[in-house]
């Protein structure tokens, strides 16, 4: 269990350095929005291009944060009853919901959205729009977010088996209105 959860480890550590990336792109997407407002109001000058970076920001910052949302327990769940079991019958849960849904759903998403990358990058996929950009690095975004969150799926499985052997015991998460 111990190089499992090492791995886990590893994996978490992964996941915190992209969330710390990832907070920056929330300040260059409102930077350059605020940047596109102003030119297109103060000197009438508008381009597709800058709109199109702003909504693969956008894009980047879901889905390249999915992992790290996992990992600080930040993905919405109906918590009635997840709150009235112990921390076994949580990780019970969460064990069981990491490998018959997150999972499964991460990989065949990541899978499927493989292909479409593969085609905007064979054939130089461009936005329609004039001063459109290119299409591909957009649709990187997709397998590879959809891997990070697979990485981070299989770390936190391995830590509900963890806790479930006795391995391991995870901090309590404190909701934000106790804060």
């Amino acid at each position: 269990m111990k190089p499992l959860l090492a791995l886990a480890r590893l994996i978490d550590a992964l996941t915190e350095q992209v969330g710390r990336v990832v907070i920056w792109l929330v300040l260059v997407a409102t930077l350059i929005s605020a940047g596109n407002a102003l030119a297109r109001y103060t000197l009438g000058e508008s381009s597709n291009a800058w709109l199109e970076i702003q909504w693969y920001l956008f894009g980047a910052m879901f889905l390249l944060a999915a992992g790290y949302t996992l990992k600080h327990n930040g993905h919405v769940r109906i918590d009635i009853l997840y709150n009235r079991f112990g921390p076994r019958g949580q990780a019970w849960i969460d064990l069981a919901g990491g490998l018959l849904f997150l999972l499964p759903m991460a990989l065949l998403l990541m899978w499927l959205s493989w292909p479409m990358f593969h085609e905007a990058w064979v054939s130089h996929e461009m936005s329609p729009d004039a001063g459109g950009l290119l299409r591909w690095p957009v649709k990187l975004l997709l397998p590879v977010g959809f891997a990070l969150l697979v990485l981070q799926g299989v770390a936190e499985v391995i830590k509900r088996i963890g806790v479930l052997s006795g391995h391991l015991v995870l901090p309590r998460e404190v909701p934000e209105e106790e804060v």
